[in-house]
């Protein structure tokens, strides 16, 4: 169970161009990275990207991506490509397009929303949910904050927003005249009971406490947190409710699970084994609340190696002797390679 990735950044390891000057800090990361990615895709190279991401995963051994997407130049019709891709490859997805005002204002939010209304009511796939995104709060107006959350309420969703995942949120947030950013996006009504936030890096004890006893979710990203500087969440711990994301990094979840004992330590954060362990367990639990029922359905066997022999979701073999079963790993593969190069081509031209 990945619950918080990013499908639009599956062709990241194909290659992709180097940011020059070379960032220096979080927010330039996003600036000159995955904000020109975002911009450079197309519906080919998205297609790709989760195909590739989604087989990956599956050979992996995770059945359940909770996807949080951007593509701000094909933001109408995104979400079906992903839930295309997932209802072919046969894993379990929810997905939402992250409402942002950081290229076109209001009216670039408000298409985000629109999007997620309306994939949220279209959507027929049993394998795929939705829910009403948005990117981070230093990147929308309170106007789009308010909306997001009546629009959340009325669809019957929670939101999935990136939250204090470095410090330049926080510092947005007391900018505006909030407390922080927990607190502006809850007094705005932006997060509904049952709302995803991801990475928490920078919220105290008290904020997350206060999130979990408003019935929200937290996503720890231990390996995105090291990779982009950010920290370390240290205060989740106040939390009975956090599961373990990738934020677009491989949905290896043994993986992330080894980055976590390993920062852990080195942050002296005092969780122990059956602290990660709680993690999984709280992502599996998140899933289940997000389809209503326990997911019995999904099952993983090892055999005698590290990686999976045969992956079951819903009770459809997905993968089998370590092969997928719907899809052509090489095939995909080729496909990705392919728009990747693509891809590169208009991102370095931006």
């Amino acid at each position: 169970m990945n619950a918080h990735t990013h499908l639009y950044s599956g062709l990241a390891p194909l290659g992709m161009p180097a940011p020059k000057p070379p960032p220096e800090n979080f927010v330039q990361i996003l600036e000159r990275v995955w904000w020109r990615l975002d911009r450079a895709l197309d519906a080919a190279s998205l297609r790709a990207s989760a195909r590739l991401y989604i087989a990956e995963a599956l050979l992996s051994g995770t059945t359940t991506l909770i996807d949080h997407h951007e593509s701000p130049v094909l933001i109408d019709g995104s979400l079906d490509i992903l839930a295309n891709a997932a209802q072919e490859l046969g894993i379990r997805l929810v997905t939402c397009y992250g409402a942002t005002e950081r290229n076109g204002g209001l009216e670039e939010a408000r298409a985000g929303l629109a999007e997620c209304a309306r994939f949220i009511r279209d959507n027929d796939s049993p394998l795929v949910r939705g829910m009403v995104g948005l990117h981070a709060s230093f990147t929308v107006s309170d106007e789009t904050l308010r909306e997001a959350g009546a629009l959340a309420r009325e669809l019957g969703v929670g939101v999935h927003v990136h939250v204090a995942e470095d410090a330049a949120d926080v510092a947005d947030a007391v900018q505006r005249g909030y407390a922080g950013v927990l607190e502006r996006l809850m007094e705005l009504d932006a997060l509904p009971e049952g709302s995803i936030l991801a990475h928490g890096v920078h919220l105290t004890p008290c904020q997350v406490r206060r999130a979990d006893e408003a019935g929200l979710w937290l996503v720890q990203n231990p390996r995105s947190n090291e990779g982009n500087g950010v920290g370390y969440a240290s205060n989740l711990g106040a939390s009975k409710h956090v599961a373990l994301g990738t934020d677009g990094y491989p949905a290896d979840m043994a993986v992330e699970l080894e980055a976590l004992a390993r920062l852990a330590k080195v942050n002296d954060d005092a969780i122990d084994e059956e602290g990660r362990v709680s993690r999984a367990e709280a992502g599996r639990a998140l899933a289940g609340a997000l389809w209503g029922k326990p997911l019995d359905g999904d099952v993983v066997s090892n055999g005698d190696g590290a990686l999976p022999t045969e992956v079951v979701v819903d009770g459809g073999v997905v993968v089998k002797d370590g092969k997928l079963v719907r899809a052509d790993i090489e095939e995909i593969r080729a496909d990705a390679a392919t728009q990747a190069a693509g891809l590169w081509e208009r991102m370095i031209a931006l």
